[in-house]
């Protein structure tokens, strides 16, 4: 299958081009030139398969046609070594759990899938070394550092804001060492994601290193994401409450929410979905005015979302053929503040004892507002609370268990390389650490 760019300016790519490069030349998002529709039966079949069967075919859909049926099944099945739950929290609202892989966090199918199916093209191409290049808000930089710790012929550069992300977020990629360089960036998110767009378009960088990104950008990291979806609808196939599903999803870079779009076009029998934000809104401005306008992102206690250029927003509008009105019948969006947060955290763990994190707080609220009856609702809880220790003792009261997965980084040296938000510096050092 072939991939082309978002911004149509670029030369269509193979799979393993769109992998390797990350951002086509044109500085747009690949995107696949054809989604699939899955077959009836697999729907009718859903709520008898495993996690690992069920994605495997999802996995088939997309690179099927590029990777080796026994390679692929590797993979996913590798990936995919662990469950992510649809917990009952009350009435007609279901939380997915996607906190149970090595980081605790969703985006550990993502950075998983990707390492592997990396790792296989480079074999394949007889590459010496690639780089990668990831910029993190929280929970993107240990889900890809660990994802891809260790992995012979790849370097790892994790940029994150300094100050802007959890202790526990940050110990997870700044004490592995071996192949991952952290760098602490003296900035915004936004300032870490325009560091790594650049760098794909600086042509000496580029002759003298190989470059990828796994951030949602490449997409053989949010097109794995799209499993998830699959997964929960089947959970809900076999209590028999799969009408009418409607899935809210957490949005900062929107790499999760456009995976579930991905999934819908397959064929997934999804009603709707809602965008939950914090107060960095520009989504829900877009679905209000019809006009995107990114601005700087604003610091909250759901950091992983503060995003004020959500990426992905253009795999949205090319999906939807740039139609406003098309996206706003599928999409609706909503905004909290922090005291809306801590306020719904609180009163979901006094009244139904359920720990929600900051970002699936957000997810929580929508669907208390927005669904309506009939309809059942599952929201995604993107990571563990102990990932946001401070925040949610803070909220709750009461000391919240950390799993020993989080405590062994928590023993851990943190080692960071400080550099200033601007492109010069970082290029700098990218080249001296060759």
């Amino acid at each position: 299958m072939y991939y082309y760019s978002t911004n149509k300016q670029a030369a269509k790519a193979t799979l393993e081009e769109a992998v390797i490069k990350g951002l086509a030349s044109d500085k747009g998002l690949f995107m696949p030139e054809t989604i699939k529709r899955l077959p009836d039966a697999f729907y009718h079949n859903i709520g008898e398969m495993t996690f690992q069967e069920m994605s495997f075919i999802v996995a088939e859909a997309f690179f099927g046609e590029d990777v080796e049926a026994d390679i692929l099944k590797e993979i996913v099945y590798d990936t995919l070594n662990f469950d992510t739950p649809l917990v009952h929290v009350h009435d007609n609202i279901y939380s997915l759990e996607l906190f149970h892989g090595p980081t605790l966090a969703f985006k550990d199918v993502g950075g998983r899938f990707m390492a592997r199916l990396l790792g296989h093209f480079i074999r394949k191409k007889g590459e010496k070394e690639v780089n990668v290049l990831v910029a993190t808000s929280g929970d993107t930089g240990s889900a890809v550092a660990n994802g891809f710790l260790g992995v012979p012929g790849i370097r790892v550069f994790v940029l994150y804001p300094k100050g802007k992300v959890s202790e526990i977020q940050e110990k997870q990629f700044t004490t592995l060492g071996q192949n991952i360089t952290a760098l602490e960036v003296d900035g915004t998110f936004d300032d870490c994601q325009s560091l790594v767009k650049e760098a794909f378009m600086d042509k000496e960088l580029n002759k003298a290193l190989l470059l990828t990104s796994a951030n949602s950008i490449n997409v053989a990291r949010f097109l794995p994401q799209s499993f998830y979806y699959f997964y929960a609808y089947a959970q809900l196939a076999r209590i028999e409450k799969n009408k009418d599903v409607v899935f809210c999803v957490p949005s900062g870079n929107f790499g999760n929410i456009t995976a579930g779009l991905f999934a819908k076009r397959m064929g997934l029998p999804v009603k709707r979905f809602i965008a939950a934000n914090n107060r960095n809104d520009i989504f829900l401005q877009y679905l209000i005015t019809g006009k995107y306008e990114p601005r700087p992102s604003i610091p909250t206690i759901a950091n992983a979302m503060d995003v004020g250029n959500p990426s992905n927003f253009a795999r949205i509008l090319d999906l939807y053929e740039n139609s406003h009105e098309a996206i706003c019948k599928e999409i609706s969006g909503v905004s909290y503040t922090d005291d809306q947060i801590r306020e719904t955290l609180s009163e979901v763990y006094k009244k139904y004892n359920y720990l929600l994190d900051p970002h699936g707080t957000c997810g929580y609220r929508a669907l208390t507002e927005k669904l309506e009856n009939g309809e059942t609702g599952i929201f995604l809880e993107t990571a563990h609370p102990a990932k946001f220790l401070e925040t949610v003792e803070g909220v709750i009261n009461t000391p919240v268990n950390i799993p020993d997965t989080l405590l062994k980084f928590m023993h851990g040296k943190k080692k960071s390389i400080e550099i200033p938000a601007s492109f010069i510096p970082f290029k700098r050092l990218l080249l001296n650490t060759k």
